[in-house]
């Protein structure tokens, strides 16, 4: 069962780490587009955010806790202090996508990019 619970962190990783290297390249890409071709690409950012980045984050998350959980009885000489600063780096990045950048994602994306609202798009 701890290989399934492995899988599930690395393939949650894989699409957090993933999803955030696309989102990076489509905002680095889309500086030469005009207002209209990067609201496209902004709502496009949104989704993959929702879609991708805030699962594979919860699941990273919560999978590397029922790790710690599971493997919590058998000790690892030497690798307490970096496990224990893995684990909390980790809830504390997972805590910052889950409540800051997916949130931010889809508040922009509902922006208007030629309205009221364009100076903050």
């Amino acid at each position: 069962m701890t290989r399934v619970w492995l899988f599930l962190h690395l393939f949650g990783f894989t699409l957090w780490i993933g999803g955030a290297l696309a989102v990076m390249v489509a905002g680095i890409a889309g500086r030469r587009e005009e207002r209209a071709g990067l609201a496209a690409i902004v709502r496009g950012q949104s989704a993959v955010y929702r879609i991708v980045i805030g699962p594979g984050a919860l699941l990273t998350v919560l999978a590397g806790i029922l790790l710690t959980f599971r493997n919590s009885g058998s000790r690892y000489p030497g690798a307490d202090l970096w496990l224990i600063l893995m684990q909390g780096a980790g809830v504390l990045a997972g805590l910052i996508t889950l409540f800051v950048s997916v949130p931010t994602a889809a508040k922009l994306a509902r922006l208007d990019h030629g309205g009221k609202t364009a100076a903050y798009f």
